[in-house]
């Protein structure tokens, strides 16, 4: 049984059917939200940017939100192999404390260690990673409107209940509540058309880098929005993954070059509130140049507790418990990563390449 599915786009499929797959044809990569599964994804991560991508001299954009945008940025590091590993090891290990008294740690508390986690990751690299000659990081939050852009305990509860109603109308309503903001380092723009909802774009800078990074995995409820980053709109800014959860984009607004999406499922959701509106779920013809990695379901079902690492272990599983089944889960992955390898090895046989 294969651990690994290739799937690709009508674009991709026949690029790949012509002419294989190089590292020169990746013009984008995104990087999803969703938290503990992302550690499915660490040893394909490790052989990407460490081995196949490393030599290229093109302009490659790394778009992120949530622990996507952590991932991506960990790739522009100055050794990315390493800077994988050890984001594995550090988020299999993280462990907050709860309040006296209380059940979970309050949000104030998981924010502040949270961000120490993010200091002591990046220390003094970040000058380096956003000057990275080649790959351009894109780190992606949600600011806050109307109700939702004090961030304050009042409102924050009514703006996300108006949030919830809205997108289960329309997906666009979002826009109402919510702005993407795309926080990008200097060079090339992001080279994709995003209409779909307001949308603010600022540069990344080593003052706002980290802000820009908590904002991004900052769930609400779970931690504190960040508010009034430098170089951007004042207003609370909150986890990417509201806006895009998955980066359901119309790709094929770039002018040139494949999108290459390390994911952990088939399915590209938009935002974390569409995940029960599966017909939000389809692809469609802006995916057409998108080539995507996943697990395959029946591998997902032999990992420890038969599931991908989720939020859901940190109540339902002790520390030692979660430990042992996210680290077996990141373990078995290397699967992914090897037959990633050998697809590329055998010249990219296009009967392996299923329909997105």
């Amino acid at each position: 049984m294969k651990a690994l599915h290739i799937y690709a786009g009508p674009v991709a499929r026949r690029h790949i059917e012509q002419h294989g797959l190089n590292p020169g044809d990746v013009r984008l990569i995104p990087a999803a939200a969703g938290g503990p599964k992302g550690l499915i994804l660490t040893h394909l991560d490790r052989q990407l940017f460490g081995e196949w991508l490393a030599p290229t001299q093109h302009t490659l954009h790394l778009v992120g939100a949530s622990i996507g945008a952590w991932r991506m940025a960990a790739a522009t590091m100055p050794s990315p192999a390493k800077a994988f590993q050890r984001l594995a090891h550090d988020y299999v290990h993280q462990h907050y404390e709860p309040d006296a008294g209380q059940k979970m740690p309050s949000p104030q508390r998981v924010s502040a260690s949270f961000g120490q986690v993010l200091d002591t990751f990046f220390g003094a690299d970040t000058e380096g990673m956003l000057s990275h000659p080649r790959w351009r990081l894109h780190v992606v939050t949600a600011r806050g409107r109307q109700l939702l852009r004090p961030g304050t305990p009042m409102r924050t509860p009514l703006g996300f209940a108006g949030l919830a109603l809205g997108n289960a109308m329309s997906r666009r309503s979002v826009g109402a509540f919510l702005e993407r903001n795309v926080f990008s380092s200097a060079g090339e723009a992001l080279p994709v058309a995003l209409s779909d909802l307001p949308t603010a774009r600022w540069a990344l800078t080593a003052e706002n880098f980290k802000p820009a990074l908590q904002a991004s995995c900052s769930i609400p409820f779970l931690l504190d929005a960040v508010r009034d980053i430098p170089g951007a709109t004042r207003g609370a800014h909150w986890d990417g993954g509201l806006v895009d959860y998955h980066f359901h984009w119309n790709f094929t607004s770039m002018d040139s070059g494949l999108v290459l999406y390390p994911h952990f499922q088939q399915s590209i959701v938009p935002g974390w509130l569409d995940k029960s509106f599966k017909r939000r779920h389809l692809p469609t013809p802006g995916l057409s140049n998108m080539v995507l990695l996943a697990p395959n379901p029946e591998w997902i079902a032999q990992l420890p507790g038969g599931k991908l690492p989720d939020r859901q272990d940190f109540t339902a599983l002790d520390f030692s418990q979660r430990v042992r089944h996210w680290g077996g889960a990141v373990a078995e992955s290397e699967r992914l990563a090897q037959e990633w390898g050998d697809w590329l090895h055998r010249g990219c046989p296009i009967s392996e390449v299923r329909a997105l």
